[in-house]
């Protein structure tokens, strides 16, 4: 694989973002119900989001958040969003970004990021897992609470 590469979100990638593909059976698992109340409320300032890229094409999307006033334990520093095209899935483009944003959080001085998954077959709960986090708690909707301790 060629060298991986990450660019802030940009309104020249936006649109490649938006329409990477999903494997099969990945699309119910794309933002949890919490994931979007939490987005409607939050500062953009807080917001840490990058393409990786391929060459000079657009393969993944990570959105970060780092908010150390939020009520919300799980919302001070979580991994928000992560999706990477479906032929590059299982070839380094999701750890790259994870570990880009493990990197920032270092930086900030964070002692944890978190991140919410929901269970299934086609679901991130391996690929979390993999990464090193591990299951805290549950959501009121269900979704597992995931930390991983810097």
């Amino acid at each position: 694989m060629s060298e991986l590469r990450l660019e802030e979100l940009s309104a020249a990638t936006i649109v490649a973002v938006n329409t990477l593909g999903l494997k099969p059976g990945q699309e119910q698992f794309i933002t949890p119900v919490s994931y979007a109340a939490a987005a409607a409320v939050t500062p953009a300032e807080s917001a840490w989001q990058r393409v990786v890229l391929l060459d000079d094409k657009v393969v993944g999307f990570i959105h970060g958040n780092f908010d150390p006033d939020a009520p919300q334990e799980e919302f001070r520093a979580a991994l928000w969003r992560i999706n990477v095209e479906a032929d590059v899935q299982g070839q380094g483009v999701g750890t790259f970004a994870v570990t880009a944003l493990i990197d920032e959080a270092k930086r900030r001085e964070v002692g944890r990021l978190t991140v919410l998954w929901e269970r299934g077959a086609e679901g991130p709960e391996e690929f979390f897992l993999h990464i090193g986090f591990t299951p805290v708690g549950e959501t009121p909707y269900g979704e597992v609470i995931g930390a991983i301790d810097l």
